[in-house]
């Protein structure tokens, strides 16, 4: 296992798959990430202004570089309905070498 400590894994939510795709396409096309994980159909359990709210949502998962991180951030929150969209990051302890060789390159 090699270390993946320049790496980090993103979960953004989004209302809808028309909107989770229109993100990926845009980080992809703008070289943002290496790849996204586009998990539909997950149930969504969260205080908001005050109340117990739930809700469908869709659940991507962003794989990039630490450096990437605040464009990838910028590029979420003006693209995004929700007025506070879930960005959150995850910091890989490691991982297989040709995989993190591949997103290495990928995402330059």
């Amino acid at each position: 296992m090699k270390s993946a400590a320049k790496f980090a894994l993103v979960l953004v939510t989004a209302p809808d798959l028309k909107t989770a795709r229109a993100l990926a396409k845009m980080a992809l096309k703008t070289k943002l990430i290496a790849c996204a994980n586009i998990i539909p159909k997950i149930e969504s359990h969260y205080h908001w202004q005050g109340k117990i709210e739930s809700g469908a949502e869709i659940l991507l998962i962003f794989k990039t570089r630490k450096s990437k991180l605040a464009a990838l951030e910028k590029m979420i929150i003006a693209r995004h309905p929700y007025t506070t969209p879930e960005f959150l990051v995850l910091i890989p302890q490691g991982g297989g070498e040709k995989y993190l060789d591949w997103l290495a390159a990928a995402v330059r």
